[in-house]
């Protein structure tokens, strides 16, 4: 992973100043107060669930369409000031070539590209959410209407900045606030990847080790990526909280040095709570589960339905390029895993259609 030094220096200057930038924030709010005023968040799309279940490709498809504003690499460390520090990038930032991402999953990456930057956002109005032993759930009991505020106009500032009129996020800890979201955007619609258990923890797996070589190789790592919110894997790894009990046996797991058997729990415990979540009433008609084999056996008749779940079916002529270009990723079994992954995932696994093979 090659993290330069300016980006580091910069994301830890964003990371120990979170009320200064608050502050900036607001004040960039206020001057542009007129314009935002004018721009609606109109049915916007939060993509979300475990990181490596396709959330990025979606993303890319997405950000792809005429009326999609997103985040970009460029937005990060200042998120709370976007505006502010685009105005900073255009004048001294550098464009770089594509390069594959760190992930080294043949994802290419400027610094244009979409990504997921609402989480330090998140983290703080809601500070226990980085702590493991607490749980991470937020309903619309939660409701803080700082962070409705200050998050509605960051929507707005994200489509002023991009010229669009839709929103598209992917957050994968927003797995735990979709009831909020629900609550706070009516007419939201939300997206759910969903991969089979034994590959899908495959991968995590190979991502966590991948990524604690490099935080073996620069001591910066975890701390970049903790300012960027990605818990996922890395020696800064923490389970996303949706059940006590369940993130108690990961810690143990992955105390242990077996990092399957934690990521299998995680992945029981997520998709549980979101298959329980998807039958609120609240949330009937708005969310959609989308299986990673699908998208990448068919990803144009997945992504034409996606598309008209939320209403921009108009423009699925876009992707044509995109759409032309996905293919499934080799298969990595790890035979020795595969029983005790499928053991502990089977019942959920089952209600997505997915059987041991």
């Amino acid at each position: 992973m090659n993290l330069r030094s300016t980006d580091y220096f910069l994301c830890r200057l964003a990371q120990r100043a979170p009320r200064a930038l608050k502050l900036i924030g607001d004040m960039e709010t206020d001057l542009l107060r007129s314009r935002l005023d004018e721009i609606a968040i109109d049915r916007p799309v939060f993509i979300t669930g475990l990181a490596r279940a396709g959330t990025t490709i979606l993303l890319d498809l997405f950000s792809k369409l005429g009326p999609v504003g997103t985040h970009r690499y460029r937005d990060f460390p200042f998120l709370f000031a976007p505006c502010w520090w685009s105005w900073c990038n255009d004048r001294f930032g550098r464009a770089g070539d594509p390069v594959e991402r760190p992930h080294k999953d043949r994802i290419e990456i400027t610094k244009e590209s979409p990504d997921a930057f609402e989480e330090p956002i998140w983290r703080y109005f809601f500070p226990f959410t980085n702590d493991p032993a607490a749980l991470h759930v937020l309903t619309a009991d939660d409701d803080d209407e700082r962070f409705d505020a200050f998050f509605c106009d960051h929507v707005r500032k994200v489509l002023l900045l991009r010229g669009k009129t839709r929103y598209v996020s992917k957050g994968n800890y927003n797995v735990t606030r979709l009831r909020y979201l629900a609550h706070l955007f009516p007419d939201a619609r939300f997206v759910i990847p969903v991969r089979h258990p034994v590959d899908h923890v495959g991968s995590l797996v190979r991502q966590h080790r991948l990524f604690t070589r490099y935080a073996e190789q620069d001591p910066r790592v975890p701390e970049y990526l903790r300012a960027a919110g990605h818990f996922e894997f890395g020696p800064q790894r923490m389970p996303i909280n949706v059940d006590p009990e369940a993130s108690a046996r990961i810690a143990a797991a992955w105390a242990s040095g077996d990092d399957a058997a934690g990521y299998a729990i995680l992945w029981r415990a997520v998709y549980a709570h979101v298959d329980t979540v998807a039958r609120d009433e609240e949330l009937e008609g708005r969310l959609r589960f989308v299986r990673y084999e699908d998208l990448c056996a068919q990803p144009r008749a997945i992504m034409s339905d996606l598309l008209r779940f939320c209403e921009l079916d108009e423009h699925v002529h876009e992707l044509d390029g995109a759409l032309a270009r996905i293919s499934a990723p080799p298969r990595r079994d790890e035979p020795s895993a595969r029983e005790r992954v499928w053991r502990e995932t089977r019942r959920v696994a089952e209600r997505f259609g997915y059987d041991e093979t």
